[in-house]
């Protein structure tokens, strides 16, 4: 069994560099498994507007997802950073006919125009959100930029939090067994991995 660091810093260059030394085509594979779990999910059938991610630095690929979403008519969204000089995440609409072009930090996202509209995270149904690592509490360790944080800040004053849904995507091998948490840290409402998807109760 592997053994991670209990430091912050150090769990992510674990994490990372294991992730990236999975094959194309075992990541190929448990990106499937991903989609087949999710895609069968009361959550994910009942959701209309879904934001995703494109993978970067070894996460796992959400594009057999997207393209079943797709496939069911759901409305995809991809994040956009700093729309308007701002720290948090804009979401834009994602078809298979949408420009891409690579960001400051060398993620792939919505090539916008101006006066393109813009969705705000509390307008979609279903968010997955990228993560280094997680735990079974719920709590999630994202590359230490802290968008997904600033963006979802808003759910610390909800007293019921009704959406969007929050899931993580991740590989089966990226839980450890307790994250050290911080007062800005938004749970995750779920996690899915290669190899089960798991919600948590909400306290």
């Amino acid at each position: 069994m592997e053994i991670y660091s209990d430091d912050r810093s150090t769990l992510r260059k674990q994490m990372r560099k294991q992730r990236r030394m999975l094959s194309d085509s075992e990541r190929r594979l448990r990106a499937e498994k991903l989609a087949r779990l999710i895609s069968t999910s009361r959550i994910f059938q009942k959701s209309r507007n879904i934001a995703f991610y494109l993978a970067n630095d070894g996460e796992i690929d959400l594009r057999p997802l997207i393209k079943l979403a797709w496939k069911r008519k759901k409305h995809c969204y991809l994040p956009v950073l700093g729309l308007g000089h701002s720290r948090s995440l804009w979401f834009l609409p994602y078809t298979s006919a949408t420009p891409l072009y690579l960001n400051s930090f060398g993620i792939r996202e919505p090539r916008h125009k101006r006066h393109a509209r813009q969705f705000k995270v509390q307008s979609l149904d279903l968010v997955f959100m990228p993560l280094v690592a997680f735990d079974d509490q719920g709590n999630r360790l994202g590359m230490g930029g802290g968008f997904y944080d600033r963006t979802l800040a808003f759910l610390h004053h909800r007293r019921q939090w009704r959406k969007p849904h929050l899931i993580g995507t991740a590989f089966s091998f990226q839980k450890v067994t307790q994250l050290e948490t911080r007062v800005w840290d938004v749970p995750m409402e779920g996690v899915a991995t290669d190899e089960e998807l798991r919600i948590f109760s909400r306290h």
